[in-house]
């Protein structure tokens, strides 16, 4: 069977005949980039996931508990000191690097470009989010006498605006040797009536799979095997859009070592039961993150003998991996969660259609659904207001307005405990 006749054999058997047809309209050269990506394509898994959209996340069927979290606010002075020069001696001795998930597009903000490229007017001057970034990392290599390799997860869709902007700032300082950029997975669309969609390269219409594709990611890229081969211990995860992340604390890396844990997170409480924010959880023992819309109401109400809320740890996507956790996590697959999209796409007589509702599904997989694989992480509640303030929407909460003031309120409070002597 020739590969043509395999590649229409798969679309027949999963009755999308309209792609079929459009092969017939391309030439020779687009036919054949078209069958090759029909044949790397696991379809089977796109259809059985549009098949079974009805089954939900079943959380009657499912042990949920609290998990247990370090509040920062509680450590004893010795206790703190003591965790915080377990990890500052592994950043130090150059076991350290830092991965910011920089896949997404800055159009819900009104911006044009990747999100990383957008600028905010702080208190100490315009910034874009990238360039942040890099001055955490610099205050860090000056810390610390090293340099962090830095790693960016891109899109397709923005990886080539993403390193144009980075050549253009001349990485703002950074040494461009220790970046290095790298494309999370795709995944296809299909449309509301389960078909899939071509798009305007003539292709099978694929997306960005979440940032859960993290981990095949590095390994296809051999991400893994550099950090092996340059002694990389430790690895941080964050978002791009954090503007106080904390993307190098000795903290965390002390608490996750003593623990004897490969994987850790930071927590911010919950601002009340009904914040719309993923929370920390164990499920059938296992550490997860459970949704906010499959918590039931009664569970995310309910309160301990303190009044505190029994699932109020919040995700910050603030995450830290052991390079073993990297790899073995490298070769399990995660389940992907649905959303509805609007995409435009190709007709059949490959006209361009601009939908005005929402037309498709998109399949992403998320990085917390990895925590499963392990029986216990360590988690680190912080406060929010030094530590949390992500850009999201263009107005209203997690908004630019909302960050910049706490980052500006921040930047003040750590300028004033500087001048007056006291402690930061």
């Amino acid at each position: 069977m020739s590969k043509e006749e395999k590649a229409i054999e798969i679309l027949k058997r999963f009755k999308q005949d309209h792609v079929v047809n459009w092969m017939e309209k391309l030439t020779e050269d687009e036919k054949d980039k078209l069958i090759e990506q029909v044949l790397n394509l696991n379809i089977e898994q796109v259809i059985n996931l549009y098949n079974n959209l009805s089954k939900t996340f079943e959380i009657e069927n499912k042990k949920i508990e609290k998990i247990s979290a370090i509040d920062i606010d509680k450590l004893e002075k010795d206790v703190f000191l003591n965790y915080k020069n377990i990890g500052e001696n592994i950043i130090k001795n150059g076991q350290y690097a830092v991965i910011t998930m920089a896949g997404g597009q800055g159009t819900r903000l009104g911006h044009t470009g990747p999100k990383g490229t957008f600028k905010v007017k702080l208190d100490n001057g315009e910034k874009y989010l990238f360039q942040i970034i890099v001055e955490s990392l610099q205050k860090a290599n000056e810390k610390y006498n090293t340099v962090i390799p830095w790693y960016i997860m891109t899109s397709e869709e923005n990886n080539d605006q993403t390193l144009e902007f980075l050549e253009l700032h001349n990485y703002f300082g950074y040494p461009q040797d220790k970046v290095k950029l790298f494309e999370q997975g795709k995944a296809p669309l299909i449309s509301i009536a389960g078909k899939l969609l071509i798009g305007r390269n003539k292709l099978i219409k694929e997306a960005s799979d979440g940032n859960g594709s993290i981990y095949k990611s590095l390994a296809k890229n051999d991400i893994i095997e550099e950090m092996k081969k340059n002694n990389i211990k430790w690895i941080f995860v964050g978002g791009v859009d954090n503007i106080l992340l904390k993307i190098v604390d000795p903290l965390l890396l002390g608490i996750t070592v003593s623990e004897g844990n490969k994987i850790a997170s930071k927590s911010v409480i919950k601002r009340n039961a009904k914040e719309r924010a993923g929370v920390f959880c164990k499920i059938d023992g296992k550490p997860s993150i459970i949704e906010y819309t499959e918590l039931p109401e009664e569970m995310s109400e309910e309160v301990d003998s303190n009044g505190n809320l029994v699932f109020g740890d919040v995700n910050i996507l603030s995450h830290l991996f052991n390079i073993e956790a990297l790899q073995e996590l490298s070769t399990k697959t995660l389940p992907y969660h649905i959303a509805e999209k609007k995409s435009d796409y190709l007709d059949e007589n490959g006209n361009l259609i601009n939908p005005k509702e929402k037309n498709v599904y998109k399949y992403e997989s998320f990085i917390f659904d990895a925590f499963s694989y392990y029986n216990e992480m360590s988690i680190l509640r912080v406060k929010r207001e030094e530590e949390f303030a992500p850009i999201k929407n263009a107005e209203g909460n997690d908004s630019p307005e909302t960050a910049i003031k706490l980052y500006n309120e921040k930047i003040n409070k750590t300028d004033m405990k500087t001048f007056t002597n006291l402690p930061v």
